[in-house]
């Protein structure tokens, strides 16, 4: 978007054209108890376009970027190598939208991609059906709550201590509006089990609970299976929610579908996207087929022409999702289709045997780094199963250590203090990502790292 200040001649020239005398003449419908009565207090004057320039350059030059230093945040947002074939293709002018065409039929490679996408998703999370991909994992784990309750048509839903607490946050804000009772609560950083509340979760399911939703791998990193959970849920009619939000994890573990799950969702940034500063990112979103009327967003289907060849269409997307919000199964109208194709191309370059591969190296780099952590004075492994994520018990605060090694050019993890903060139990944990982007040189800087802060 271009920056284009105005001056008062401009101003005056604008409001001559539409016949009004001044600015609060063009403004004199708008009730005087709405209208600002000087300049927002703490925002600076309108500036020139180079000042600003110059201001913004100022404020970007206090960020720390990643660049090839050792990197170990993950807790939802993961650094893997995406192939430069990812981005040349997407940003060919037939793909270079973010938007399914509202004629959709005449695309049909955009339709195709779509398709090819929704399968992908569905075989990697073990589940009959996908959709054409939501705004994030977030806004997916929502709708997945919200399609529960009109599945089961009850309003209790059961979120897992291990769930992201961003996702909880997200949730908790779109139940205002809905009535949803959220039962939520904190993470233990309990030896073996982090975070693992599977226990509490089994007991708490009841004739009221529409969904239980728990996050595969843990926020923690803890690894556990879910058929028991899955089997309570469904003895209780509820539903069984798996969010996953490193789906490189399900190139070894097995997908949430087959262990019964009935709705999974989760973030697809590992695959093809990047980290890019913090968005966009894509949203999955994965059913049994019994539930797919009941499934948000778009789905691109397979069909044939009068001639008989393959085609493709949208299906099952009634005008409500579009004119009549009240009626709609999800006022989510769009997809992210520009970072799905990214995914689906990065994920047909892999193939399963690359998936599997990656996975593999993923969690023997964890398995190693977690070792060599585990030697410094003063830090505790907690975790038992995990993939590429796992979570260290600190003999200090984790936040000014972490602060520390960044200080020394190492981004070392994520302090459990920042994600729950407030929660003195967790102060001391941090949580720690390794990918196929680290090396054995990164994780000895780490360990350099993380025992000169412990000290």
């Amino acid at each position: 978007m271009r920056y284009l200040p105005l001056q008062p001649a401009d101003r005056q020239a604008m409001l001559d054209v539409i016949g009004a005398g001044s600015v609060d003449a063009l403004f004199a419908d708008v009730p005087d108890a709405a209208r600002l009565d000087g300049p927002i207090a703490g925002l600076p004057l309108h500036a020139s376009e180079q000042a600003v320039e110059r201001q913004l350059g100022r404020l970007a030059r206090m960020n720390q970027a990643a660049g090839d230093q050792p990197f170990f945040l993950g807790a939802g947002a993961y650094r893997h190598h995406i192939p430069a074939s990812v981005d040349h293709l997407i940003q060919r002018g037939e793909f270079l939208t973010s938007y399914t065409p509202y004629q959709p039929e005449i695309a049909q490679g955009t339709l195709q991609a779509l398709f090819e996408f929704q399968t992908q998703v569905a075989r990697l999370f073990g589940c009959e059906v996908a959709n054409a991909s939501m705004y994030d994992g977030s806004t997916a784990c929502w709708e997945a709550i919200g399609m529960a309750r009109r599945i089961t048509r009850r309003g209790t839903a059961l979120l897992s201590a291990g769930l992201h607490p961003h996702y909880v946050s997200v949730c908790q804000t779109m139940a205002r509006f809905t009535g949803d009772r959220l039962v939520t609560a904190v993470p233990a950083l309990a030896d073996g089990a982090p975070g693992d509340d599977g226990a509490a979760l089994l007991a708490a399911i009841d004739g009221e609970t529409s969904c239980v939703v728990v996050q595969y791998p843990n926020i923690l990193g803890h690894v556990t299976d879910l058929r028991e959970l899955a089997a309570a849920a469904h003895a209780k009619g509820a539903l069984l929610i798996a969010v996953v939000t490193e789906p490189v994890a399900l190139g070894l573990l097995t997908p949430p579908g087959e262990m019964g799950a009935d709705i999974v969702v989760g973030e697809g940034q590992s695959i093809g996207v990047g980290l890019n500063f913090g968005g966009p990112y894509v949203g999955l979103f994965a059913c049994a087929e019994k539930h797919v009327r009941q499934m948000p967003g778009r789905l691109a289907g397979e069909t044939v022409d009068a001639a008989g060849q393959r085609g493709f269409v949208l299906t099952l997307s009634t005008r409500e999702q579009h004119i009549r919000r009240e009626k709609a199964t999800s006022n989510i109208c769009t997809n992210s289709g520009l970072c799905a194709l990214a995914f689906s191309i990065h994920m047909s370059l892999l193939g399963e045997t690359g998936l599997r591969r990656l996975a593999q190296l993923n969690h023997g780099l964890a398995v190693a780094a977690a070792e060599r952590l585990a030697r410094v004075p003063g830090v505790e492994l907690v975790n038992g199963p995990f993939f590429n994520e796992f979570t260290l018990r600190l003999a200090k605060e984790a936040r000014p250590v972490v602060r520390a090694m960044a200080d020394r050019g190492v981004l070392g993890g994520v302090s459990l203090g920042r994600l729950y903060p407030g929660v003195e139990a967790l102060e001391r944990g941090l949580l720690v990502t390794v990918t196929e982007t680290s090396d054995a040189d990164d994780v000895t800087a780490l360990a350099d790292a993380l025992e000169e802060a412990l000290a």
